[in-house]
């Protein structure tokens, strides 16, 4: 990133405000030095260039885009807290191995990733069809919509489905 990217002016001067900020509301640095990178990351993945906004309020800008991934952060923990809990209760013959248990956690998130992008008339259309293996009528019925609409629903499940896998336009 050259110093002329307007990025660059925005990392220098508060990259270490953001992280100090992120300490004290993670209680780790290593965290807090993890998630201010992401913050930047995020903000140079951004198609457009960084918002006039940003400069006049900085620490608002970065604090808004940090606090979406302190969310996220905090959701795969519980994710994976809950996971794990699960399984200190499986007996030891069938708890997977460090590889099965972490390809678990990553998909976990993955489709917690994919829930989360969804309005709730479709994460319910979509849970119904894949995890109860109800049709699209009997879905239809107990969201009160027209079968068409479920098949809308699902379609875009999918949709978000192919946009988080493979990103771009679906």
């Amino acid at each position: 990133m050259s110093a002329a990217h307007p990025l660059h002016a925005l990392y220098s001067h508060h990259h270490g405000w953001l992280q100090s900020w992120l300490r004290r509301r993670l209680g780790c640095a290593d965290d807090a030095a993890d998630l201010a990178q992401d913050t930047f990351v995020r903000l140079l993945a951004r198609p457009t260039a960084i918002a006039p906004d940003a400069m006049r309020e900085p620490r608002a800008y970065l604090t808004t885009v940090a606090r979406g991934l302190l969310v996220d952060f905090w959701r795969r923990g519980e994710l994976e807290r809950a996971y794990l809990a699960d399984l200190a209760l499986q007996p030891e013959v069938l708890q997977p191995s460090p590889e099965e248990r972490l390809a678990a956690v990553q998909m976990l998130h993955a489709v917690d990733a994919l829930l989360q992008g969804l309005t709730p008339k479709t994460r319910a259309a979509w849970l119904m069809n894949r995890l109860d293996g109800l049709t699209h009528a009997e879905i239809a019925e107990r969201l009160q919509v027209s079968v068409p609409r479920v098949r809308q629903y699902l379609a875009n499940a999918m949709r978000h489905a192919y946009h988080l896998r493979f990103g771009g336009a679906a």
